[in-house]
């Protein structure tokens, strides 16, 4: 039901297209089949009559937000078919326009439909417990924080909360991006947005929906389209010499003929359909050219946004890096613990979190069959640590402050009782590909979470002279976006994971690594890179780049062929049904042309 619901979404903009040709159809029947011109002349004026109302209320909306558009060419080209009677003509104009007006609506919204599973995945209702026998659906806006709620096999978590159960398994790749199951035990934190796998679970809600995660990760996305200036095509640049010239050439034509019919076949020709079509088709060939390279473009105005990036910023950790830290050593500080203590006290808190180190904890215990221990209100701060109650006594996990390597502090109440150290590693070609980048003359900068030492070590083995920001908060990553803004950089953000979705909101075009695309960082993201190569960085501004020269090439091209179509009109060579083909013609060429932007070849 769902398909058949939104197939007016997907292809509704094609309606008024098929519409008026249908009535040029019919009326081409009538007057060249049935030589009945009059009837004709009815069909051709009822395809007018939409295809006009259309431009009227588009270039109404633009005239409100203070915009120029080229459809007032086709508007008047309209109005001046219709006086001179060439009825036939001004149902082509309108075709011309509509389908323009189609193709790009069409590909703003298949672009679009391609990152919104993750709005649509929480359930409005949620299963409230009663009693063994009984349990009734309430709204989850309604939920209040303490209710025990029941989440059955395959359902979404519709609200954070802990785990009542004895035993849960949590596909939690919405919101981390990497395809594992996660096991839980009773109190361990779930989070809404990720789907219980195994037998129906009971969780104890910790969070009303306004401040559940998915709550928060939807405010943020909402937030990152209402701050982000919508798609300005290209064609705008060249609208007030086109339109002017147009405009004085068909003036010209009238005052040297005094005939409406040279002026209408001035505007035929310059009716901006190269202009309005080759953006739109040129986009499209490169969304496509970008998903055969297992990166998906989330909306047209990201390629034009990277395209014109001149600079980026990388997190590291599953960026530059592979992003899957090993657990490369516990260092025992206190003699009261032993290795195998530590990391269970370690799996029992981190089980809770969604950070790269913790997966590789709970990874490492899981490896070594360890028992799994429980721990009670756990708290975590994104970016710092988390803590948490095991048995009688509060831990915390920190990073660590002095080491040259990745590494967190086991602490209990204020005593360091282990240090847990990690390796990670470059991902393949990062350092080539940064060089090529910075050749293209890209300012690149690296925004990590990590220790000064860290990253110090990190630019050596890159050695290209990027500049590293250290000990960076999310905040603080956000902050540093909004500063190379204010410098006039159009900057493109590359990230991983749920903490860098600030700073992927705030950027002109936010770009993410993750194993799927409806995940938290994907949903605040422009561009999702699925297949986790750093090379995918440079194919997409590559590609871009290649897409919008194409969509210029195109629209130059067009221009050109238009112009001197309507100095030949203007001189008396072309009749206004000529002028139409002509037109017609060009739109194709530009089309064809706009289409190589399909095929990349690195």
């Amino acid at each position: 039901m769902k398909e058949d619901k939104s197939f007016y979404d997907k292809f509704g903009m094609f309606v008024f297209p098929m519409f008026i040709l249908a009535m040029l159809i019919i009326g081409l029947l009538f007057q060249f089949v049935s030589g009945d011109a009059q009837t004709a002349y009815i069909f051709y004026i009822i395809g007018i009559i939409p295809g006009a109302e259309q431009l009227v209320a588009e270039s109404y909306e633009t005239l409100k937000n203070r915009s120029f558009a080229l459809d007032y060419i086709a508007i008047l080209a309209i109005i001046v078919s219709v006086i001179a009677g060439e009825y036939l003509v001004g149902n082509i104009i309108a075709l011309m326009i509509s389908s323009g007006n189609g193709l790009e609506k069409y590909a703003q919204r298949r672009a679009k439909s391609s990152l919104t599973a993750l709005s649509k995945r929480i359930p409005d209702e949620a299963l409230v417990y009663e009693s063994e026998a009984k349990a009734r659906k309430e709204k989850i806006k309604d939920v209040k924080k303490g209710t025990l709620i029941l989440v059955r096999k395959g359902e979404v978590v519709p609200l954070d909360g802990k785990l009542e159960s004895e035993f849960a398994q949590i596909d939690e790749s919405s919101l981390t991006g990497e395809p594992y199951f996660a096991d839980k035990i009773k109190g361990d934190i779930l989070r809404s947005g990720t789907v219980n796998m195994g037998n129906t679970i009971m969780i104890r809600t910790t969070k009303e929906d306004r401040d559940s995660t998915y709550r928060q990760i939807i405010n943020l996305v909402k937030k990152a389209q209402e701050e982000k200036s919508p798609m300005i095509r290209t064609a705008h640049k060249y609208n007030g010499f086109f339109a002017a010239l147009s405009l004085v050439i068909a003036f010209a034509a009238f005052l040297y003929w005094h005939d409406l019919d040279h002026v209408l076949a001035v505007l035929v020709i310059a009716t901006p359909c190269p202009l309005l079509i080759a953006a739109p088709v040129a986009l499209i060939g490169g969304m496509s050219a970008s998903a055969k390279k297992k990166i998906i473009v989330k909306n047209l105005s990201a390629m034009e946004a990277v395209s014109r990036s001149d600079t980026l910023v990388f997190d590291k950790t599953g960026t530059i890096t592979l992003g899957k830290p090993n657990l490369k050593e516990i260092a025992v500080k206190d003699k009261r613990y032993d290795r195998r203590k530590i990391l269970e006290i370690a799996e029992a808190i981190e089980r809770n979190s969604l950070h790269p180190f913790a997966r590789s904890i709970v990874s490492e215990a899981r490896k070594e069959k360890l028992v799994s221990l429980s721990a009670k209100d756990v708290e975590e701060k994104l970016g710092e640590g988390i803590s948490g109650t095991v048995g009688k006594k509060r831990y915390t996990i920190l990073k660590g402050k002095d080491s040259e390597t990745n590494h967190l502090h086991l602490i209990e109440g204020k005593k360091v009782i282990a240090e847990i150290m990690f390796e990670d590693v470059l991902k393949d070609n990062a350092k080539e590909i940064i060089l090529k980048l910075k050749k293209k003359g890209i300012d690149m900068h690296i925004f990590t979470g990590d220790k000064k030492e860290t990253a110090e070590k990190l630019k050596l083995s890159l050695d290209h002279g990027i500049d590293i920001r250290s000990e960076m908060s999310p905040e603080d990553k956000e902050k540093g976006i909004k500063e190379l803004k204010q410098k006039g950089k159009t900057v493109a953000m590359v990230g991983d994971g749920i903490n860098d979705a600030p700073a992927l909101a705030l950027s002109d075009v936010g770009m993410v690594f993750s194993h799927e695309e409806h995940t938290a960082s994907s949903e605040a993201a422009d561009i999702v890179f699925l297949g986790g190569g750093f090379s995918e960085v440079y194919d997409s501004i590559k590609i871009s780049g290649r897409t919008m020269k194409i969509a210029k090439e195109s629209m130059i091209t067009g221009i050109g062929l238009s112009i001197a179509g309507m100095l030949f009109a203007a001189g008396g060579f072309i009749v206004p049904i000529a002028g139409a083909i002509i037109q017609e013609l060009i739109d194709v060429s530009v089309i064809i042309n706009s289409l190589r932007a399909i095929k990349y070849k690195k």
